[in-house]
């Protein structure tokens, strides 16, 4: 078992508004390693008071499902003797109301961009299978319950 912290901190900066739901939704991610990260609420979800420059909790989630699947598959990718000299991926989230008529995030979609060393290409089959046991051996895949998807958007040498 491993443990992981982070620590979320916010200020309240308008005490005579906040009861009237009128506050900054700016506040800070922490983590162990020193890292502090700027956060906000999503301006799609409260436009006048988020900051748009920040990470909203709706992308870190679909950040962290794209890391964790690209962290596994260059591990895969790795010890199959591949080498993989570039991953790229534009992840895209989906938030809509689920089957319960509950706003989640119900797709992830992954779209990862791969360039291989030229001498040893794998074929998309292997590809393919790679992209399945990443996702079947990612952390955070395996704790949601959002579709995922991987749509191999390029692969090639380079």
């Amino acid at each position: 078992m491993s443990i992981y912290l982070a620590k979320i901190a916010w200020q309240n900066d308008s005490p005579e508004t906040f009861t009237k739901n009128q506050y900054s939704r700016a506040h800070t991610w922490s983590f162990d390693g020193g890292v502090t990260v700027p956060a906000s609420s999503s301006p799609h979800a409260v436009p006048e008071y988020s900051v748009e420059s920040a990470v909203d909790p709706e992308e870190a989630f679909v950040a962290s499902i794209s890391s964790c699947h690209m962290l596994t598959f260059l591990w895969i990718a790795s010890r199959k003797g591949y080498v993989v000299e570039s991953y790229l991926d534009n992840a895209v989230g989906t938030l809509a109301k689920d089957g319960e008529g509950r706003m989640s995030m119900t797709e992830v979609k992954l779209r990862p961009e791969i360039t291989w060393a030229r001498n040893n290409v794998p074929g998309s089959d292997e590809i393919a299978a790679m992209h399945h046991a990443a996702h079947d051996g990612c952390y955070i895949a395996n704790s949601v319950r959002s579709e995922i998807t991987v749509e191999t958007v390029q692969s090639g040498g380079a």
